[in-house]
Parts: structure tokens; sequence; C-alpha cells
């Protein structure tokens, strides 16, 4: 037996096939959940044809254009998944967008255009569907979101996105607060850095996976997999008295506070060659 057999489930923020979302609904659909997910319309189909690549072969109930900066969009979107799936037992919202030359910006330097628009689209968008999914979880459920450690402290590069993503995990506590008394639970997973498409706008990634495989206790980057067993945990009846958290899945990464012994020494060492 799988531990999603006879669970259903929305994903919203599938991309492409290196997305974190799209390692989630691999795991998730193996473990035996049947799922619906949405994509983000555009003019000539481009994404849809993306995302139907990346999650075709997993044969999803329900694949549907949802613009989550529209209100209508969400409501059609959770109303024709209502006639596939009438109850669901999680929603998975890995969405987030700010403008590439307002994320390269200095933070102080940000519009307020940009500022709106990266908190519309990656902390808004996060309330909007978490409301519309909650009626539809009527025996209780479990909502995710995806972090990253820019919410928390500065890492250079992340800047305006590092803003919003403060703002999402506090939103998680405040909807976990809101929609506890439903038997709802509401968490984040803030995941360490991984090659996606979203991850290669922000900085010199290369550097960055480098830099923290050097730093973190395991000794390596998280996987797709890591991510995604951890999501597996926060989305079932394994983590039923789990809410409002930030669960870290990098590595260890977050809980240094200095570089470890091996960068010191070689640094040292650079400087008095």
């Amino acid at each position: 037996m799988g531990l999603f057999d006879g669970k259903t489930g929305i994903i919203m923020g599938v991309a492409n096939e290196r997305s974190i979302a799209t390692g989630i609904a691999e795991f998730l659909s193996k473990e035996g959940a049947e799922l619906a997910f949405s994509f983000l319309p555009d003019e000539h189909g481009r994404s849809e044809m993306r995302v139907q690549k990346a999650i075709g072969h997993l044969k999803p109930k329900v694949l549907r254009g949802c613009n989550v900066n529209n209100d209508q969009e969400i409501q059609d979107f959770f109303t024709e998944t209502a006639k596939v799936f009438p109850k669901i037992d999680f929603l998975v919202h890995s969405i987030a967008f700010a403008a590439l030359d307002e994320i390269r910006k200095p933070t102080v330097e940000v519009s307020r255009q940009g500022f709106l628009t990266a908190m519309e689209a990656s902390v808004y968008s996060f309330i909007a569907t978490s409301r519309a999914a909650a009626p539809l979880m009527s025996q209780g459920g479990s909502i995710l979101t995806i972090s990253y450690l820019g919410g928390e402290k500065v890492v250079i590069g992340y800047n305006l996105m590092g803003l919003a993503k403060a703002a999402l995990e506090r939103s998680v506590q405040y909807l976990a607060y809101d929609l506890g008394g439903h038997g709802i639970r509401v968490n984040a997973l803030s995941a360490g850095p991984i090659k996606t498409l979203a991850a290669s706008a922000v900085g010199d990634l290369n550097t960055t996976l480098q830099m923290n495989a050097a730093i973190a206790p395991l000794k390596r980057n998280v996987s797709s997999l890591d991510i995604a067993k951890s999501a597996a945990y926060l989305l079932s009846d394994l983590s039923s008295g789990t809410t409002g958290e930030i669960l870290h899945v990098d590595c260890g990464f977050s809980i240094m506070g200095a570089p470890t012994t091996d960068l010191l020494t070689s640094f040292k060492e650079k400087n008095h060659s």
C-alpha cells in the first residue's frame, strides 16, 4: 500500500521537469495519490505543453489553466476541479514570481510596482488558493507552500524574493491559525538551492550550490527526492500534529552560523600563500 492510497490533491506551480512541484508530484503519484494540476495560461499554449511534458505520464485527473493573479480564474479552477474531486486531501502551492530586473536590483532600488507584483504573485496567491481549497477539505487536510532561507536571512542576490518569502512564511502561520479549527494544517517547506528554472534567475547558482555543499553538515546539496519525501511527510497523516511550521530541507545548511573548519583552513592557506 502507498502512503497516499485513496488521497486526492491539487498541485499548483509545475513549470517544467525540473520544478520542485514536479518532483513532489512524482513521489505522491508513486505513493498512490490522484492529482489535479494547474498551469499558467499563455497565448500560444506553451506553458500547458511544458507542464504536460513534465507530468503527463502521471495521468492527471485535471490539468487546467489558472492565473493566480485573477480571482475569477482561481474560483473557476477550483469549481471545475471539484467536479472531479468533490473532496481533496491536500494542496501544494509552489508559485512565486518577480520581474527579473527587479530581483537583480538592490532591495533599496525596487520599484513600487515590482514590489506589488512580487507580493501578489508569490504571497497573495497562497492566501487566495488556500481560501478556495479549504471548502473542498471537508474532512480536514494539508496545505503546503515552498519557501527558501532568503526569507529569514540575507542571501546575496535573492533581494526582492527574500521579502516575498518572508511574507509567505508569516502567511503560513496566520493561515494555520485561521484554518486549524477546520482540521486543515498549513506548513511551508524551506528547500535548499536546487537547479530549477526559478533558481537560475537568482545570482550565481553554481557558486551557491558549491558553497552550500561545502558548509552543510551533510556535505552535499539537497535533491529533488529529498524535498519530495519531506513534502510527503507534511502532506500526509504522518504530520497530523504539525501546523504553522517552516521545515528546512537543506542538508542542515540553515543551522550553520559560520563556515566549516575546512573552509576556514582553505581561506587561511590562500591568504598566507
